[in-house]
């Protein structure tokens, strides 16, 4: 355990989580349609980046009451315990930083999924390269634990097999799934074939659990559409928390 770390860590993570409602909110919207500009009451939302970036609250709106989005406590909370588990795990090597910097996207993108069941290309293939390009710098650092060439071949397997997924039942699987899946084999793969293995398998079988409790709740039918992103990136946390375990 790495006590003062972790605790950074989940200052970090909470920091970041009070930060996705406002992206939230702009991301969560059907394919056909462009991402919000404006608060649920129509003010132009601004700050930096063009307004991506920002509290969760519209200054225009009765003195700064807006919530931009709802859960704001929840992914505050969710964001840190996940970064939190990941510095305990990994402790003081340099692939924490990658992971620390995917975190929050990672929880943003379960949050639009959530919300539309869209995984949007804004997120998921930066997400990929940054991931690619991060490692790669980590494994020329001292005291690394994983295989860059490794987990570029772990992208590529993980990815390939959920295009093999989606080219098999479509109706079953988003495209950005396959796209999500690149992300999450290539920082899979930096511990290793049975890290990768085991995080797919906690994805699937999230999702499969996830699927049978909303039919036995009656509130999904089979064939009925739902968001497999969030038991992916689950999926993926915990075979990193594995996998950074058994390598140190």
């Amino acid at each position: 355990m790495h006590p003062l770390l972790t605790a950074l860590a989940a200052a970090y993570g909470a920091a970041a989580g009070a930060l996705l409602p406002r992206p939230l909110h702009r991301l969560a919207v059907e394919p056909d349609e462009p991402w919000r500009t404006v608060c649920p009451r129509g003010h132009t939302l601004t700050g930096p980046l063009r307004g991506w970036l920002g509290p969760a609250r519209c200054p225009d709106c009765g003195g700064g009451t807006w919530d931009g989005g709802r859960g704001t406590a929840v992914g505050v909370v969710f964001t840190a315990v996940v970064c939190a588990a990941l510095a305990a795990a990994v402790g003081a090597r340099p692939e924490l930083a990658v992971w620390l910097l995917l975190a929050p996207p990672g929880v943003l993108l379960a949050g639009v999924d959530l919300a539309v069941h869209r995984l949007p290309d804004v997120l998921t293939l930066p997400m990929a390269a940054g991931a690619a390009a991060l490692l790669g710098a980590a494994a020329l650092l001292p005291h690394s634990a994983g295989s860059w060439p490794r987990a570029l071949l772990g992208g590529a397997v993980l990815g390939g097999a959920y295009l093999v997924l989606f080219l098999i039942s479509p109706s079953g699987m988003g495209f950005g799934d396959v796209k999500l899946a690149l992300t999450l084999g290539i920082a899979l793969g930096w511990y290793g074939w049975d890290v990768l293995l085991m995080g797919a398998l906690a994805g699937l079988l999230l999702g499969s659990l996830a699927a049978a409790a909303l039919v036995m709740t009656r509130r999904a039918r089979r064939g009925t559409a739902m968001a497999f992103g969030p038991c992916m990136i689950l999926g993926a946390c915990a075979g990193l928390v594995l996998g950074a375990l058994g390598a140190g």
